[in-house]
Order: C-alpha cells, then sequence, then structure tokens
C-alpha cells in the first residue's frame, strides 16, 4: 500500500502534537533575553547593589547599578578598568572577577543608562 502525501500529514500531525516544547524560560527563573553579566550581577552583586534599573541598594554604601551606569563622563572602558583594578575595590568587594565577567558585568550594566535619569539626592 502506498500513502499519498495527505496521508503522510494525517500521520505527522498528531505525532507532532506529542512532543515537548522547551520552556520559554531558563530553570532557575532567569529571564529568556537576561544576559550573562545580569546574570552574574544578580548571582554576585545583589547582596549590596540594587542591580536592576530600579530599586534601592540594601547597603547604603554600594550604590545602585543605574547610578554608576549614569555617571557623567563614565564609558565601558573607564568602567572595566576599574572593574578589572581589584586595588579599588571596597573591603565588602573582596572577590576576583575573570576578564569574560568584567566585561559582561560592563555590557549589563551599560544597558541600565538612561539620558532621564536623575541622581536621587543624598
Amino acid at each position: 500500500m502506498r500513502l499519498k502525501p495527505l496521508h503522510l500529514l494525517c500521520v505527522a500531525l498528531p505525532l507532532a502534537a506529542c512532543q515537548s516544547v522547551p520552556s520559554a524560560a531558563p530553570a532557575g527563573g532567569a529571564s529568556a533575553t537576561a544576559l550573562p553579566g545580569q546574570a552574574f550581577a544578580e548571582a554576585s552583586c545583589n547582596g549590596c547593589h540594587a542591580v536592576g534599573r530600579y530599586g534601592s541598594s540594601s547597603n547604603p554604601n554600594a550604590p545602585p547599578f543605574p547610578a554608576i551606569a549614569n555617571q557623567e563622563g563614565l564609558t565601558a572602558e573607564t568602567l572595566s578598568t576599574w572593574l578589572r583594578g581589584a586595588h579599588n575595590y571596597p573591603s565588602e568587594m573582596d572577590f576576583y572577577l575573570g576578564e569574560r565577567q568584567v566585561d559582561d558585568l560592563v555590557a549589563y550594566m551599560l544597558t541600565l543608562r538612561d539620558p532621564n535619569y536623575r541622581r536621587r539626592p543624598d
């Protein structure tokens, strides 16, 4: 017996309907569109800094990432240089960042720039 194209379609559609569809969000609750630097910031910096676009830092001495990203004169190069120089870190930031982590973190932080950003008064 030879199957016609219509018969093949009738067999293929039910089989396709049985296939599992991957979740839109990766495991762990991270956004599917999260940048690697964002994931790193949420895991490593969030204890002191507000790492998202909005919010206050839990440590009053740790500026929110948008306040850092929107500093006048800040560039990818100046931020990268500061992050690569561990001697710049306050004692609370006593950890090492690899080259890729710095690049990813800088790329993420620069997404927080906003031409309408206004620093909160101290």
